[in-house]
């Protein structure tokens, strides 16, 4: 009869140096999650805080009474600080059509490159892509002349149509990589049923476009919101400027209250803030379904 075979036992020792490891992994992600949230902490304190208890001495402490006066004079104006209110809602009629407007006009761009192949068209993917690693500034002299020739320059046409322009290249290499996986039979299919280019684009791609257009619109959304130079250059006049222009403009030339910055800063950050809390989920599946597929 054999002898009964003994499986081997993991020491105490193994185990230690598992809790130990996972311990000093707890620690260490702790420390890097209070580097980020600092920040924020001195951002939401100081905009709680009345102006005078505002300084560096006393940065960390909390308000003695909470106040919200920094909120309503960021957002209406007021005692020399200009509120943001009107660049808020200018921020809103720029980025809402441009999100809309560049991520359709990449995902037809997408469709054409992945599923219409044609001579030249690796060629003119390469050059659509070139325009993401141009610098604003290099092209903002000859941005200018273009829409002041064409009637839109100070003005909120001209600065949604700017950003469409720089958008399509990081629209289309998404759509692009996600459309890349999409079974190249579902086209031969609707081209077998009499549909066309735009049928198959409206029936069939159209439908498996949902995670790929949620990635997109997110990323269009934050880029646009928090734009700064082309919102500075392109509206000239301050009654069109966006948030962020706003919010720079909220600096006095003699003093800053930093109380009601920091309060524009927050107010600034929601719509960003707010749509990465509801819809972050859905834009990590995307991102993982266009890894994927692409």
């Amino acid at each position: 009869m054999n002898p009964p075979v003994m499986l081997p036992h993991k020491s105490s020792a193994s185990h230690g140096h598992l809790r130990i490891g996972r311990i000093l992994l707890y620690i260490v992600m702790i420390g890097l999650a209070a580097a980020f949230i600092l920040p924020v902490y001195l951002l939401v304190i100081t905009a709680l805080k009345d102006f005078s208890e505002v300084s560096l001495s006393r940065m960390w402490d909390w308000p003695t009474h909470f106040s919200l006066e920094s909120f309503s004079r960021a957002w209406n104006g007021g005692q020399g600080t200009v509120g943001m209110r009107g660049s808020f809602l200018n921020s809103v009629i720029v980025v809402v059509p441009a999100t809309i407007i560049s991520c359709l006009l990449g995902s037809m761009n997408g469709y054409v490159l992945s599923k219409w192949r044609f001579r030249g068209s690796e060629t003119l993917f390469t050059l659509i892509l070139f325009g993401m690693f141009i610098p604003y500034q290099s092209i903002l002299v000859p941005l200018v002349i273009v829409l002041s020739s064409i009637g839109l320059y100070a003005s909120l046409p001209g600065l949604i149509l700017t950003h469409v322009v720089y958008g399509i290249p990081i629209t289309t290499l998404i759509f692009r990589n996600y459309y890349a996986s999409v079974p190249k039979e579902l086209v031969e299919a609707g081209q077998i049923d009499g549909a066309g280019f735009f049928g198959i684009y409206r029936k069939i791609i159209l439908p498996l476009s949902a995670p790929g257009f949620v990635v997109v619109a997110i990323w269009q959304f934050t880029s646009i919101w928090n734009e700064f130079l082309f919102g500075l250059i392109i509206t000239n006049d301050p009654r069109l400027r966006p948030v962020t222009v706003a919010l720079q403009n909220m600096s006095g030339s003699q003093f800053t209250q930093w109380n009601v910055q920091m309060a524009g800063a927050l107010i600034v950050a929601l719509p960003t803030l707010l749509v990465y809390m509801f819809l972050g989920r859905y834009f990590l599946r995307g991102l993982l379904a266009g890894s994927l597929k692409g």
